[in-house]
């Protein structure tokens, strides 16, 4: 099966995050340098409205926020997607406070390799990391895209912090609002991407999840609609009235087969580009851990397995990107097939 593009994109989540803590901007240039097509970010908001790079909004994973005295007092819990949580929350903190904060690796059992590097980046705001990205364009000669994932907008929007408007801002401080900006706006969200698509020229991307859940702000508007209504027909359809692409778990497209060896695709793929709808699938790591059950190797969850054979059997399904956290490893195949 043919994807919708000339040649499909890779791109980096989070950065070269295999490499380094994710999220910062170490792990986004060693990613560009390495030759991505685009890098991944997604975006949480601080108390004064910047918009900063991190997963979640939950600071403790990926942080040293635990090991500020200072910050010991904005330590909560609450509910984050129907999800109770603990700990601290980006939408707590000033721009000022995070700006404190040192990365480090989230798997450091997994990737020891990139937690030798805690400690060596802070937390990037979004126009810093666009700045980077520019300059980055400029010295390779060709430009870097992005791929922005909105987190938390509804949970953020009924604390009175609209994720938009700060959006719109930076994209424009750096002039980067128009569609051969390289730009891609993401959320699971579905309000608030057709809010985008409404305001912005950028490209937009419905992110999708397995399982029996649904968009974060369906449960909160009320409406019962799941992931696997969205990918339905008629769900791809209305997807396609706001959205130029999907990006989905890659076991949507390639469904486990017995013993959770590598699947046959699902026809998603075929579906989506009916309605003219691109497909990225996320996340190709290289750890056993995270791969098929026949495609691991010797040596224990976090030594490499055969990636390139999982990207290969996505390349054939007719995908359009991978989001890898080892792009080095999915460059070499996708160049080989134009």
């Amino acid at each position: 099966m043919r994807s919708l593009v000339v040649t499909p994109a890779v791109v980096a989540h989070r950065g070269a995050s295999g490499h380094r803590p994710e999220h910062t901007l170490s792990a986004y240039r060693a990613a560009i340098r390495a030759g991505v097509d685009d890098i991944e970010l997604d975006l949480v908001l601080t108390r004064d409205g910047a918009l900063v790079a991190r997963h979640e909004n939950e600071l403790s994973l990926t942080t040293d926020v635990a090991d500020h005295p200072g910050l010991a007092h904005l330590r909560t819990t609450r509910v984050v997607d129907g999800r109770r949580l603990s700990g601290w929350f980006a939408e707590d903190l000033t721009l000022a406070q995070v700006k404190r904060l040192a990365a480090r690796e989230r798997s450091p059992h997994l990737r020891p390799g990139s937690a030798v590097h805690d400690g060596c980046d802070g937390v990037p705001a979004l126009t810093e990391v666009l700045a980077m990205v520019q300059a980055e364009s400029v010295r390779r000669g060709s430009t870097v895209g992005v791929m922005l994932e909105l987190k938390h907008a509804a949970h953020l929007a009924a604390r009175g912090l609209p994720v938009v408007e700060p959006l719109l801002a930076d994209l424009a401080r750096h002039g980067l609002d128009h569609p051969r900006s390289r730009v891609t706006l993401m959320s699971f969200e579905t309000g608030v991407l057709r809010e985008l698509a409404a305001r912005s020229r950028a490209q937009v991307v419905q992110l999708v999840d397995r399982g029996a859940g649904g968009p974060p702000d369906h449960a909160v508007a009320g409406d019962p609609r799941t992931w696997r209504d969205l990918l339905t027909p008629e769900g791809l359809a209305e997807v396609g009235e706001y959205a130029d692409g999907l990006g989905v778990a890659k076991e949507l497209v390639l469904p486990p087969g017995p013993g959770g060896r590598l699947g046959s695709p699902s026809g998603l793929v075929a579906a989506a580009h009916r309605e003219l709808l691109t497909v990225h699938v996320w996340t190709l790591r290289a750890e056993n851990h995270h791969l098929p059950a026949d495609l691991a190797g010797p040596g224990g969850p976090a030594a490499h397995g055969d990636l390139g054979r999982e990207a290969q059997a996505f390349l054939d399904a007719g995908v359009d990107g991978l989001i890898t956290d080892h792009p080095e490893l999915v460059l070499p195949l996708v160049r080989a097939t134009v």
